[in-house]
């Protein structure tokens, strides 16, 4: 039996809405390609660059519980901003983020890195400092391989002690298109 694509659509944005998921997550079209996006009720919980989606489910599901749904409504905010972003229209992001399953640590530094300005950088050094660690800026780029939430909590604005473009989980050619995009890089 195949359910009609409209009641499954008005069954996931119920179960949304009445907070029956732990998460839910919508693929968002965007110009680095497809991204994976979930949510908790707390907020944004992932952002995933991952070719392998269910790779990311299992992780969310090892985070915040078994109920993680496909429901696309419950992304709408997520993905708005994140649209006008890629336009210029957005220069940083109004929404909450779930850091559930991270270490104080990497939450002290991804707290740092939501501050770096759009259209500048700093380094994974200048980001241990911040963080009250001042000589782990190996453990800061772990953090930033790491980042549940890219693009939102950018990872992309920083780079090595000389300035160059190291490091970036979503690859390389990514991270530049992201600081073309803010004007870090011409």
């Amino acid at each position: 039996m195949t359910v009609p694509a409209d009641l499954d659509h008005r069954f996931r944005d119920a179960a949304a809405r009445s907070g029956l998921l732990d998460a839910a997550f919508d693929v968002v079209e965007t110009p680095l390609g497809d991204l994976l996006v979930a949510v908790t009720n707390r907020g944004l919980l992932r952002i995933s660059y991952d070719s392998d989606p269910d790779k990311t489910l299992e992780r969310v599901s090892q985070v915040v519980g078994a109920s993680v749904m496909r429901a696309p409504r419950a992304v709408d905010e997520a993905r708005r901003e994140l649209e006008e972003y890629f336009v210029r229209r957005r220069r940083g992001f109004d929404l909450a983020v779930d850091l559930r399953g991270l270490t104080p640590f990497a939450v002290r530094v991804l707290d740092e890195l939501a501050r770096v300005p759009y259209g500048l950088t700093s380094t994974y050094g200048e980001l241990a400092a911040l963080a009250g660690r001042p000589r782990a800026a190996r453990a800061v780029g772990m953090v930033m391989n790491r980042n549940p939430v890219p693009i939102v909590l950018p990872c992309h604005r920083i780079v090595g002690a000389s300035g160059d473009l190291v490091g970036y989980a979503g690859g390389l050619e990514r991270k530049v298109e992201l600081l073309r995009l803010e004007g870090a890089l011409l």
